[in-house]
């Protein structure tokens, strides 16, 4: 594909100065956890730790990917929030918070701020 884009082909494909950032979660749960109690686990976990930063959450139980809402990127301290959110959690044994990383081309690095 052509690096020479319109700005307006730059936003719809998310690339450029329309990159948007996210990251990833791997959560473990404590291995006689109920079913019960990781229902309301991930039900505070969307109230609490996602709608209240604004955040989005793609993906399963112990894994998945949090961008914003609306289009944009997560910033660095939302994704701290999130982490110190989940950190303090007794329902988890571990908790992997990715750096931020390209939620649409992963494999590509971030921009750097200008």
């Amino acid at each position: 594909m052509a690096t020479n884009r319109s700005q307006r082909l730059r936003k719809k494909l998310c690339v450029d100065e329309f990159q948007e950032l996210g990251f990833e979660l791997n959560l473990d749960f404590k291995e006689d956890l109920a079913d019960e109690a990781i229902d309301a686990f991930l039900n505070a976990f969307l109230k609490e730790a996602m709608e209240a930063n604004g955040l989005g959450y793609v993906g399963g139980d112990d894994f998945g990917l949090v961008c914003l809402q609306k289009r944009g990127s997560v910033s660095e301290e939302q994704r701290v929030a999130v982490e110190a959110w989940l950190k303090g959690r007794s329902e988890l044994t571990e908790v992997t918070v990715s750096p931020l990383l390209d939620v649409w081309y992963p494999e590509k690095p971030i921009n750097p701020v200008a």
